[in-house]
C-alpha cells in the first residue's frame, strides 16, 4: 500500500522541527547536538539543501573543512544557485590550500547573490572572503617567484663573476676590467628589480575607487550624470540621506542605477596584475 499524503507531510514536519532544534543549538554554540539534529532532519528529508547547509555551517565552526565540502556539494547537488552552498565550499577550498578552485566558488556565490539580491545581502562578506583568498594566492605565488627570481639572480652573478674572473686574473687586472664588471652586476640588478616592481604595493588608481567610500570598486554602478559609484555604498546613501547624486545633487532614485562593466573589467585586470591590492579591501570595510 503507498504511503499516504498525511505521512509525507508528518515526516516533513519533524524534519522541519529537528531543523528549529538544530537552529536554536547552533546559537547556543552547541554544535555538535545541533549537527545531530540536522542529520536526522537529513536522514527523514535528504531532499531539502538547508539541511545540508545548515549542518556544513556547524562543521565550518568546528573546522571540520573535509566535511564542510561534503555537505556543500550535496545542497549544490540538489540546488546548483544556492549561495550558502558555493560560499562555504570555497571557504573550504580555501582553507585547504585550494585556491584556484575556492575562488572559483567564491565568484560564483558573489555573483549569485548579486543577481537574487539587489541590496546584495551577503556581498560585502563574500567579497571580503574572496578578496582574502584572492590574497592568499598571490602571497603564495609570490613566495614561490620571489625565491625563484633570487636564486636565478644569484645564478647570473654568480655567472659574471666566473667570466670576470677567467678573462681578466686578478695579477693582470686593470681598474677599467673592474669598472666593467661592477657595471654589469649593477645592471643585473636593475633587471632584477624591473622585473619584480609588479609584485612592489603602489596607489590603486582613482578611477578604481568609490568617490563615497575611497575603496576599490566590487560592484561599480554608473548614473545618469556619468559618475560611478560602488552599489552598495550609493543605495545606503539614497536611503539614508536622500534620493540625489552625492556629487552633483542632481535626484537619483536606485532604479537609475546601471552596473558599469568596463570599470569592472578594468578593477578585475588590475587586481590580477597586482594581487598586493587585494590587501587593501581586507583592512577596509565597506
Amino acid at each position: 500500500m503507498p504511503p499516504k499524503v498525511e505521512d509525507f507531510l508528518s515526516v516533513a514536519k519533524q524534519a522541519e522541527q529537528l531543523r528549529k532544534d538544530g537552529n536554536n543549538y547552533f546559537k547556543k554554540q552547541r554544535f555538535g547536538a545541533a549537527i545531530d539534529a540536522y542529520t536526522e532532519a537529513i536522514a527523514l528529508c535528504p531532499d531539502v539543501p538547508v539541511y545540508w547547509t545548515n549542518r556544513a555551517l556547524c562543521h565550518l565552526k568546528r573546522s571540520n573543512w573535509t566535511r564542510v565540502e561534503e555537505d556543500s556539494r550535496e545542497a549544490i547537488k540538489l540546488d546548483s544557485n544556492l549561495v550558502k552552498a558555493h560560499y562555504l565550499l570555497g571557504l573550504a577550498l580555501v582553507e585547504r590550500q585550494e585556491f584556484a578552485r575556492g575562488i572559483l566558488e567564491l565568484k560564483k556565490a558573489l555573483d549569485l547573490d548579486r543577481g537574487s539580491h539587489p541590496k546584495g545581502q551577503m556581498v560585502e562578506e563574500i567579497w571580503q572572503e574572496l578578496a582574502k583568498a584572492k590574497y592568499l594566492e598571490w602571497e603564495h605565488s609570490y613566495v614561490k617567484r620571489s625565491w625563484e627570481l633570487q636564486s636565478l639572480k644569484e645564478a647570473c652573478e654568480d655567472a659574471l663573476k666566473e667570466k670576470h674572473f677567467l678573462e681578466v686574473p686578478h695579477t693582470e687586472g686593470s681598474v677599467e676590467d673592474d669598472t666593467t664588471h661592477l657595471e654589469q652586476l649593477e645592471a643585473l640588478g636593475r633587471v632584477f628589480d624591473k622585473v619584480a616592481e609588479q609584485d612592489m604595493p603602489t596607489e590603486v588608481p582613482d578611477y578604481l575607487c568609490c568617490r563615497i567610500s575611497l575603496d576599490i570598486f566590487c560592484d561599480p554602478v554608473i548614473t545618469p550624470s556619468g559618475l560611478t559609484y560602488e552599489k552598495t555604498v550609493i543605495i545606503d546613501h539614497l536611503e539614508k540621506v536622500g534620493k540625489f547624486d552625492p556629487v552633483t545633487r542632481e535626484p537619483l532614485d536606485p532604479s537609475q542605477l546601471i552596473p558599469n562593466l568596463a570599470i569592472k573589467q578594468a578593477v578585475e585586470a588590475f587586481l590580477d596584475k597586482h594581487g598586493w591590492a587585494y590587501k587593501d579591501i581586507l583592512t577596509k570595510s565597506f
